[in-house]
């Protein structure tokens, strides 16, 4: 449930990440609110998540998850471009992640 858990917090982190781009180009107090509302309940389920997971684990899935995640939102939603090797990186990221998630001990 732990991974569950912490893989919605993935999806908030992604969310507030382009909620704080989307914010900065409405310029509205309610836009404003969104990246706002959205780090708290992404801190919420990170930290509830933590409850089953070790900390170094759920903290190095969420940032690398969510750094990709922000990545491939930006080329999809602002047209940011990636280059060959980013996204090389990118992969290497996502490699670390399944190892760390393949030899978690939780």
């Amino acid at each position: 449930m732990s991974w569950l858990i912490l893989a919605v917090a993935v999806f908030t982190e992604i969310c507030w990440a382009l909620s704080l781009k989307w914010a900065a180009t409405l310029a509205t107090w309610q836009a404003s609110s969104v990246p706002i509302i959205l780090s708290f309940v992404n801190m919420g389920l990170l930290a509830l998540a933590m409850r089953g997971l070790p900390a170094g684990t759920a903290y190095a899935v969420w940032t690398g998850c969510g750094a990709v995640g922000v990545i491939i939102g930006g080329v999809l939603l602002f047209g940011d471009r990636v280059g060959v090797v980013q996204a090389c990186f990118m992969a290497l990221t996502v490699v670390g992640i399944v190892g760390t998630k393949m030899f978690a001990q939780a």
